[in-house]
């Protein structure tokens, strides 16, 4: 998959069949209209494209507003979004940065100089509540019409339900949000993951006698919070088990290295000794969010902490034993 920051790119295609929509974790709906994002277009002789926003609209607004609660909990980061369309089979994706031009835009400037002039839409697909343009004025009716004026054709594709339930962003945030990592993965179809570098951190776990894998996420708001099971994808030719902390650490000083951002944080069970003391760093690693132990704990003291790590990791043996 080609990915383009912006349209004024000589490698992007001239012409494409387009969807368009933030995409957060990628999930079975948005695999559906993929897959006929795909047919259409091989159906054209044009490659397929998306086209998606950074940082998110919502995010835009609750910081231009000073609302941070207005800014939603995202499903997955930039790099797994990216990942997962490439695996969708799309052939280019475009990101536009949302910034306050393009939410002043018009709808009828929107479609003129981004989806005519900027990727040369010859067939748009959007979902049944698209709405684009400065105050989401733009509908499926404006865009429909738009079509038939610029000679693109114009697609919408309804809900896409999963045993009665709308499959959506909002439905897999409110699945992690809850720990209930089946119904997540039901919605995604696939298990729920994260992925990133490892980082250095403080290295406080070696020194407790749990050494982890850090990633951290500056400006990411995770739908997932709490203390996992998980798997660790990438190290080793076999997934490693572990147990894993997502979240801001709230046991520590919050003027620590972290500086009170989001940091994933994994201790693999059985640590493979052909890797050493120092192997993961500066690796790629995917982890696989199995099961939901608790919530963030703040625990009095380092020897508090070490106990509660402690326990953590007898259940998630406990819990991986009686799944094997």
């Amino acid at each position: 998959m080609q990915f383009f920051r912006g349209f004024q790119h000589p490698g992007l295609a001239p012409a494409c069949a387009l969807t368009i929509g933030n995409f957060d974790g990628v999930h079975r709906g948005h695999q559906a209209m993929l897959a006929l994002l795909r047919s259409e277009a091989q159906q054209r002789g044009v490659p397929s494209c998306v086209l998606t926003f950074e940082p998110h609209p919502r995010d835009y607004f609750a910081l231009h507003l000073h609302k941070p609660e207005l800014a939603p909990s995202r499903v997955g980061t930039f790099r797994d979004k990216l990942q997962e369309l490439a695996q969708c089979g799309v052939d280019q994706t475009v990101v536009l940065p949302f910034n306050a031009a393009l939410a002043a835009q018009s709808p009828q400037d929107f479609v003129q100089k981004v989806l005519v002039q900027g990727l040369g839409a010859r067939y748009v697909l959007v979902g049944d509540d698209f709405r684009f343009g400065a105050q989401r004025a733009g509908d499926y009716a404006m865009l429909d019409a738009a079509g038939e004026a610029h000679g693109f054709d114009v697609a919408r594709m309804n809900s896409y339900e999963v045993h009665g339930l709308r499959v959506s962003s909002s439905a897999v945030r409110a699945a992690l949000a809850d720990g209930n990592m089946a119904q997540a993965a039901r919605l995604l179809g696939r298990p729920y993951r994260i992925s990133g570098h490892i980082v250095h951190g403080r290295k406080l776990g070696r020194t407790l006698g749990f050494r982890t894998l850090n990633l951290r996420f500056p400006r990411w708001k995770p739908a997932a919070s709490g203390i996992f099971v998980v798997l660790v994808h990438g190290l080793t030719d076999k997934p490693l088990a572990g147990v894993a902390n997502m979240g801001v650490r709230p046991s520590l000083d919050p003027d620590d290295i972290n500086g009170g951002r989001v940091l994933l944080e994994t201790h693999c069970l059985d640590w493979p000794a052909i890797l050493g003391q120092d192997g993961g760093y500066g690796k790629i690693i995917s982890v696989e969010l199995l099961h939901k132990l608790h919530d963030e704990r703040k625990y009095d003291g380092l020897d508090a902490l070490t106990q509660g790590i402690q326990r953590d990791c007898d259940d998630a043996r406990a819990w991986l034993a009686a799944r094997i």
